[in-house]
């Protein structure tokens, strides 16, 4: 069965980025853009505390006209972050990303946050398994 910590492997890099909740919205966008990704997982004290994404700041700030550099990540959090730990089947975290409607995932292990996946590492990972799967087959050919 593949797993999660499969898919942490696969991707090659290690960067967990995460944020504290006390943080300005501002300063959340200002590194979910140096880093191009839509979401941060929220740490506080060692442990996950919430997420914020592109649509809660959307959703949450812009449309209710709050300033961003004055609001607190933790005003507009999602703070029911759903999550999942490294031995968790992919076919499981597919299921949950597309029934709860969510694309980061963090995967925490006893030491805490071990990684983020993203419905596109799911797929990509599962292309290029499928891709090497089909590589290693040696081919037949059938003469007449």
């Amino acid at each position: 069965m593949q797993t999660v910590k499969d898919i942490l492997q696969d991707k090659g890099y290690h960067t967990r980025w995460s944020f504290i909740s006390i943080a300005t919205v501002y300063s959340a966008l200002e590194l979910m853009d140096e880093i191009n990704v839509g979401a941060l997982t929220l740490i506080d004290e060692g442990e996950l505390f919430g997420e914020i994404s592109e649509r809660d700041c959307t959703r949450k700030l812009i449309l209710q006209a709050k300033p961003a550099s004055d609001t607190a990540v933790s005003t507009i959090m999602t703070s029911n972050v759903y999550f999942v730990m490294p031995e968790t089947g992919i076919e499981k975290c597919t299921m949950l990303m597309s029934e709860n409607k969510i694309r980061p995932l963090p995967v925490l292990d006893d030491g805490g946050l071990a990684g983020i996946i993203s419905i596109g590492n799911i797929m990509r990972f599962v292309l290029y398994s499928n891709a090497r799967r089909k590589a290693s087959r040696p081919y037949h050919t059938c003469k007449r």
